[in-house]
């Protein structure tokens, strides 16, 4: 199975070199090496090297710790929750999910039939979450003043005895905003089973999400057990606090949801579009994400309880490698394409 959505966005002519490292606007450097040696005796940051890349008003850094989307602005103001080069990702943010996203029930799984056990990465609730690759040297493949592609190759290990080739690529666009592209190819001899996602969090600078309101245009929401493991079939939203088929505000709503039958626009993609304080951003979700996890926060600490709103593009919803419920099957040389992402939204 092949399966990309794809779409061409302009170029045009580069500003100023970030001092993270040469650029050449042309078109991408020598995926060979790194993109600057650092200083002797300058301490490496916990995420890694840092890429910066820049169109119009907008900018985004972007680490080598999992391929994470550590910072986006517009005109200088945030449109996610960032954090320091020198700090770990709190609470996932921006981090890239591979070769599954959400939770595997107590990371046992079969596939092909074979039974595999994972590690438990969510050992306070018995769950194998959010992949493999987050905590991963990502290398870089090539890069502009607008666009920046990371690469690894996930080799197998007990619980995931398969091997893919998997690259991101982060574009800016002064129109358009941020673009992510998301591929994976299977490099080895047999099937592997496959889903991916992405963990952003939209912020207004509204100083709580109960501020703002929300938009986002799905028709059902899945139950789960206090593990964040789905306990029946999809609900309608429709008449339950989930129904945010219109926007409304979001108030005293807890949300920790993954929501699907998404509706989509022209160009295939689904929206959450979240306002307040002024500001509006939009998350789209190209075709073949399925689900969107909604997080307010709630269970993180009281410096982002509710501050921000996870929106979260998953191909399959969670325990998808259980279910087998919208989990791709990668054939040998097989490869996937998924696109998403952030924009200003303008009056």
């Amino acid at each position: 199975m092949t399966a990309s959505a794809s779409q061409s966005w302009p170029d045009s002519a580069p500003s100023p070199i970030d001092p993270a490292g040469p650029v050449d606007p042309a078109g991408p450097v020598d995926p060979a090496g790194p993109l600057t040696d650092p200083p002797a005796g300058i301490p490496i940051p916990l995420t890694g090297s840092q890429f910066v890349i820049r169109a119009g008003d907008y900018r985004a850094e972007v680490t080598e710790l999992g391929a994470g989307l550590r910072t986006l602005t517009f005109a200088g103001q945030p449109l996610i929750t960032g954090y320091q080069p020198d700090e770990l990702p709190p609470a996932g943010s921006g981090q890239l999910l591979a070769p599954w996203p959400n939770r595997i029930d107590g990371g046992r799984y079969s596939f092909g039939g074979a039974e595999y056990q994972l590690e438990l990465s969510e050992a306070a609730r018995g769950n194998a979450i959010h992949g493999l690759t987050r905590w991963a040297n990502w290398q870089p493949a090539g890069r502009s003043e607008r666009h920046v592609t990371l690469t690894h190759v996930l080799h197998g290990r007990p619980g995931y005895p398969f091997c893919l080739e998997l690259s991101i690529t982060y574009r800016l666009d002064p129109g358009q905003g941020l673009q992510v592209t998301v591929t994976a190819l299977n490099a080895g001899s047999r099937p592997a089973p496959y889903g991916t996602g992405s963990h952003p969090y939209l912020t207004t600078g509204a100083d709580l999400v109960d501020d703002c309101s929300l938009q986002l245009a799905a028709s059902h929401w899945l139950p789960t057990d206090d593990r964040g493991i789905p306990s029946e079939a999809p609900r309608e939203a429709a008449g339950s606090e989930f129904d945010f088929r219109s926007a409304r505000p979001i108030g005293g709503t807890r949300l920790d949801h993954a929501l699907t039958g998404l509706a989509r626009d022209d160009q295939g993609r689904a929206w959450a579009r979240l306002a307040g304080n002024g500001t509006g951003v939009g998350l789209w979700a190209g075709p073949g994400y399925q689900w969107l996890q909604v997080f307010t926060g709630d269970a993180l600490g009281p410096d982002r309880r509710r501050r921000a709103l996870a929106v979260e593009p998953m191909t399959c919803p969670p325990n998808a490698f259980v279910t087998g419920q919208d989990l791709i099957t990668l054939g040998p040389s097989d490869s996937v394409s998924h696109q998403w992402g952030i924009t200003v939204l303008r009056p």
